[in-house]
């Protein structure tokens, strides 16, 4: 099956959909990097070419809505949450022929498998998450996607210390715990240099 290509790094629909037809993408980065709102803009023009779209988000992610995902310059598109990863699988409806999951790295290590099984069956998978943690240790269930993954997006913020590109998410509370739900009252976008372990 040939696959007609977007000019950029993302695919379009494929030009025939059927069960070889599925792939995944992947946009990871900091906080602050526009990740989720890259997630709905591809999500929005597939609703604009009339696919069938269903996005999924993590039960912990509330800091702006429980039946949306919402970008922080509060940009949205409704969402269903989900507390565990194979939950999505069945909640898909059989029509559908995108899925979008924002917040990836909160999902267990099932959701690797799930995004597999999504394409497998012929669909668009499009997952948005953070690809490092507090600490910049990576988490692993985005590294895994990215891998199994036939495209990856990494956004860069701008580092809220010296202007730089920055790919960290820095810590602004003292808590220790390695998830913190927050958004600018809790981290900073920073880059290499400025980021403090």
């Amino acid at each position: 099956m040939k696959r007609r290509l977007q000019s950029g790094s993302h695919p379009v629909a494929p030009i025939h959909w059927g069960p070889t037809g599925g792939w995944i993408e992947v946009v990871v980065g900091s906080m602050f990097s526009g990740k989720t709102q890259e997630l709905i803009r591809r999500l929005r023009l597939a609703t604009i070419a009339r696919q069938k779209v269903q996005v999924f988000n993590h039960g912990l992610d509330t800091r702006y809505s429980k039946d949306h995902i919402v970008s922080h310059d509060l940009t949205k598109v409704p969402a269903r949450s989900v507390a565990r990863a194979h939950d999505i699988l069945g909640l898909v409806k059989p029509d559908t022929q995108i899925v979008g999951i924002d917040e990836v790295q909160f999902f267990d290590e099932d959701i690797v498998e799930v995004c597999e099984t999504l394409a497998d069956q012929g669909r668009r998978v499009i997952v948005a998450g953070l690809d490092q943690d507090y600490r910049g240790v990576p988490f692993p269930v985005t590294c895994r996607i990215m891998g199994v993954a036939e495209f990856v997006t990494k956004n860069l913020a701008v580092c809220s210390v010296c202007g730089n590109p920055a790919n960290r998410s820095q810590r602004l509370s003292s808590t220790k715990k390695l998830i913190e739900v927050g958004t600018a009252d809790k981290y900073e976008a920073r880059c290499r240099a400025c980021f403090k372990r």
